[in-house]
């Protein structure tokens, strides 16, 4: 089954894009399947019954029935790897 990856950013626009790109680096050099979508942070309400993971560059203060990562690392650069890596794991589940 594809996975649905939720990227968010403020506005949905420009962040979003640069993480969108990265981690659809990521899905092809792993061979994953994945329907990535771009969105404002509040509109990830209306995906909780079919997103598979949440990817944002702002703060999350809701709980939602998915991993939700923060994405700060591709804006810094600080901690990139482990980011990286952490969405390759919930990916790859």
């Amino acid at each position: 089954m594809k996975k649905q990856i939720l990227i968010a950013c403020g506005a949905g626009i420009a962040t979003s894009t640069v993480v969108n790109n990265a981690v659809e680096e990521i899905c092809k050099e792993n061979g994953i399947s994945a329907n990535l979508v771009q969105i404002k942070i509040t509109e990830v309400g209306g995906y909780v019954d079919t997103a598979s993971l949440l990817i944002s560059t702002t703060i999350v203060k809701q709980e939602y029935p998915f991993p939700v990562i923060n994405a700060r690392a591709f804006l810094t650069g600080i901690g990139l790897d482990e980011v990286k890596a952490q969405i390759l794991e919930e990916l790859i589940k």
